[in-house]
């Protein structure tokens, strides 16, 4: 599995597209801006310069957003609903970091296990401007999600307060990095995971994260 990914990572740089993405040394600093409780240090079970954060994240209250079905939703509702929860950002139109990410959710989504389809796997688009509902349905099909994976779009200064809240805004969307947040219930601690993560790794630290409740 690990030489699956990366012969991926590989392709994509010789198509030149991994040119979008900034340095580790930006993800390290991403990090260290974000940990909150814990800081930021490498853990086992995940890459070289994959780094793991505890973080404390306050959804603003009244945040809205409309998810890909065209329904208009709270933010906070979306994420407090009770599931363990994984979010990531992405764009449609993005060509380097957006379409790894989206597989490994597509591929943790349909692994086996029952507590896979409890989870809410989301994903808020970053170019809400360009991703309209549509765009995001299309998308999403793109990479087989199932029920219990959402994608958002909304205004764009929704979707900049909602990067903001979740330490992941970097100016525009082609300065974003790899960033994934898992929550094991409304009220614990979040996990942010700096770098590249294969479905396998994704797997282990939710398997950790919910252990842990």
């Amino acid at each position: 599995m690990r030489k699956h990914w990366l012969a991926a990572l590989i392709a994509l740089a010789l198509a030149g597209v991994l040119a979008e993405i900034p340095a580790r040394a930006d993800q390290a600093s991403a990090a260290q801006e974000a940990a909150a409780t814990t800081g930021t240090h490498a853990a086992a079970g995940v890459s070289a310069g994959t780094t793991v954060s505890t973080v404390q994240i306050e959804i603003p209250q009244g945040l809205h957003l409309v998810r890909a079905d065209g329904r208009p939703v709270l933010l906070d509702r979306e994420i407090d609903d009770g599931r363990p929860v994984i979010v990531n950002f992405v764009f449609t139109t993005c060509g380097s970091i957006c379409p790894l990410m989206s597989q490994v959710f597509g591929q943790f989504q349909r692994g086996s296990g029952a507590d896979h389809a409890r989870v809410h796997l989301v994903s808020i688009s970053t170019d809400p401007e360009e991703d309209s509902p549509a765009r995001l349905r299309a998308y999403a099909k793109q990479f087989g999600a199932g029920p219990g994976w959402d994608h958002y779009t909304g205004t764009l200064e929704a979707s900049l307060a909602a990067q903001r809240a979740f330490g992941v805004y970097r100016g525009d969307k082609m300065s974003h990095t790899p960033v994934t947040l898992l929550r094991a219930a409304p009220g614990r601690p979040w996990v942010r995971i700096d770098g590249f993560l294969t479905p396998g790794e994704l797997e282990a630290q939710f398997q950790q994260l919910t252990a842990a409740r």
